[in-house]
């Protein structure tokens, strides 16, 4: 069978993956030091200094060296491992320490899971002298403090390997940090990474895999039960993320970290490597290989034949302060499934298509708060979100434009002040991070928000991607909606006055964004319900998709009125579209009517009036 007649979709097979992963790592090669334990690759320095960024490079492609020594039985034609051991024997003298540097304690974890990988191949031909200075390097993490979010796995990865190998590890912070990883377990096969509602791609590539990968490193160490709750856990996952890939293969683009691009395979594999996926074996491969095709045709890697700080193209704006020219090559986990073997089904069976392939759908993800709807005749997968911002409850900060929007796709990146209802005082919007999640069905999703201004904020956000704080003002709160239908959502506002004194300002604009379009795009945004008048008009701006991403804009000609229904039509798509729904509201009931005959209906909160003070 020819890779046409396999991989009718995507035309990759295995060797097409194993070519893209040597690739990567030839082109690494001419920026390492002489020894090979520091690899230099151009770019922006991270806040870490240019050390750390030397030493990410070596570990992140060390993974990929080890993953690729693994799948291959130890056949190494490229010596990579002798290539990299020249490097770990080197490395502890000039590499900084992860008890002095707290990046170091994130490529600590890859280094130590590509020699479990690699063991019989580097580790264990290591003289007992080598072996002893990287056991004591890996070791400062012991008893060390880790925030308490995806990064525990990188301690409990470090610690794990010495267990197996003799060197020291410290029980406490195994119970530590698995506690920590259960507490963040939100059902449905959903983690947030952290107490706040930070659902976002590391739920794949960090915290379902690995648990598992550390689950074959740790052995007896690994209790049972958590095991198979993990497996069950990403299951149900996997179930949910397969939907959230376009027709194209993009992933969606929402949340910080977006540089690892393919990285967002992970997940997938990793269900195919333990047999904890619904998946069919032609399924995981056309996601998989739908997504590393999607990069490939959009020039990833570079001309250079290296993965650089972007998505489609270098986009350095985009990257955390903490990004160095080696951290995109935390893509590589999406290169596990080269740790199956050539004549596993992952490789061999048919691709299958996509549910989006498949006909469009509409589903409800209860933990994030999303509302996925995705469209056959043009592959575009999009999310209505009324429970991610990366923030508490009554958080008063800006919003996270990655977390906080209210729409995300396959087809868009977030590019400022799109995709929002605000209130608008003297040239400020609102903003609606903390707010409240009411419900998520397939009828309807919808939240509550008490909007606010922040004053003189933060230069800069955190690096996990929340929003910025500041001096805050608070307005009056506004419940939103959402309704789906193939590429049409509505969008509903209402303002509640809770509060007798928390009527809009004189002043006030309402506004409703749109969806921020590239060339190819086309992009709908037309009031439904409640206006007596709108203007609309169009903002540009640049996006790692384009310099000319255009987003629509509608604003109410009338003050906004509190407890009057709001609603618009927002429509984003790649094919023609059919007509607009119309819309009924009352006594807190909106009822959409689509256009084929049905109908759909969610019902808004009560507003409870209380008196100021």
């Amino acid at each position: 069978m020819d890779a046409a007649e396999r991989s009718p979709y995507t035309g990759y097979t295995r060797e097409h993956w194993t070519a893209a992963a040597d690739r990567l790592l030839a082109a690494v090669r001419p920026y390492a030091s002489p020894d090979h334990a520091r690899i230099d690759l151009p770019g922006r320095t991270s806040r870490y200094g240019r050390d750390s960024d030397a030493l990410e490079g070596f570990a992140r492609t060390f993974l990929l060296a080890a993953i690729r020594l693994r799948g291959e039985g130890g056949a190494d034609p490229d010596g990579l491992a002798g290539w990299y051991t020249d490097g770990l024997r080197a490395g502890p003298a000039v590499w900084p320490r992860p008890d002095r540097l707290d990046q170091a304690k994130v490529e600590a974890a890859s280094i130590a899971l590509g020699l479990h990988l690699s063991r019989p191949w580097i580790w264990d031909r290591l003289d007992d002298a080598g072996r002893e200075r990287i056991a004591g390097w890996l070791g400062t993490v012991v008893g060390q403090a880790y925030p308490p979010i995806n990064w525990v796995w990188f301690q409990l990865t470090v610690e794990a390997f010495l267990r197996g190998a003799g060197g020291d590890w410290s029980e406490a912070d195994i119970h530590s940090g698995l506690a920590v990883h259960e507490s963040l377990y939100r059902g449905d096969g959903w983690y947030a990474d952290g107490p706040e509602r930070s659902y976002d791609h590391y739920n794949g590539w960090a915290l379902h895999t690995f648990p598992l990968l550390w689950a074959d490193l740790a052995g007896d160490l690994c209790p049972e039960h958590l095991r198979q709750a993990w497996r069950e856990r990403l299951r149900r996952f996997l179930g949910d993320a397969v939907h959230l890939v376009g027709a194209d293969g993009s992933p969606l683009l929402q949340g910080r970290s977006l540089i690892y691009r393919f990285g967002a395979a992970a997940p997938f594999w990793m269900g195919a490597v333990t047999g904890a996926t619904p998946l069919s074996p032609g399924a995981t491969r056309r996601a998989c290989s739908g997504i590393l095709r999607h990069f490939h045709q959009h020039g990833v890697p570079g001309r250079r034949g290296l993965l650089t700080l972007g998505w489609h193209r270098e986009w350095p704006a985009m990257a955390q302060s903490y990004s160095g020219p080696g951290s995109p090559y935390w893509a590589v986990k999406g290169m596990l499934g080269l740790l199956l073997p050539a004549d596993h089904p992952v490789w061999t069976d048919v691709e299958e298509p996509l549910p989006v392939e498949r006909s469009d759908f509409t589903r409800a993800i209860g933990p994030p708060g999303w509302l996925a709807a995705g469209t056959r005749a043009d592959g575009v997968v999009r999310v209505a979100n009324h429970g991610t911002d990366h923030a508490l409850e009554g958080d008063g900060g800006t919003d996270a434009p990655l977390y906080a929007r209210l729409g995300y796709s396959t087809a868009t990146f977030p590019a400022g002040d799109d995709n929002a209802i605000a209130l608008v005082r003297d040239g400020e919007p609102s903003h609606r991070s903390g707010f409240r999640t009411i419900g998520c069905t397939t009828d309807g999703a919808v939240s509550v928000a008490r909007l606010h201004w922040v004053g003189t904020p933060d230069t800069a956000a955190p690096d996990h991607g929340s929003g910025r704080t500041g001096t805050v003002t608070w307005g009056p709160h506004m419940t939103m909606a959402s309704l789906i239908r193939g590429a049409v959502e509505v969008r509903v506002a209402r303002i509640d006055d809770e509060v007798d004194d928390e009527e809009p300002a004189p002043g006030t604009v309402l506004e409703f964004s749109g969806w921020p379009i590239t060339r190819g795009l086309t992009s709908l945004l037309v009031p439904l319900h409640g206006f007596e008048g709108a203007a609309l008009s169009e903002r540009t701006v640049a996006s790692p998709l384009g310099d000319e991403v255009r987003v629509p804009v509608l604003r109410a000609a009338e003050p906004p009125r509190a407890g009057r229904v709001y609603a618009v039509a927002v429509r984003l798509s790649r094919a023609p579209s059919g007509g607009l729904p119309t819309v009924t509201a009352a006594a807190g009931t909106v009822t959409v009517h689509w256009p084929d005959g049905s109908t759909a209906t969610v019902t808004l909160p009560a507003v409870a009036r209380r008196s100021p003070g």
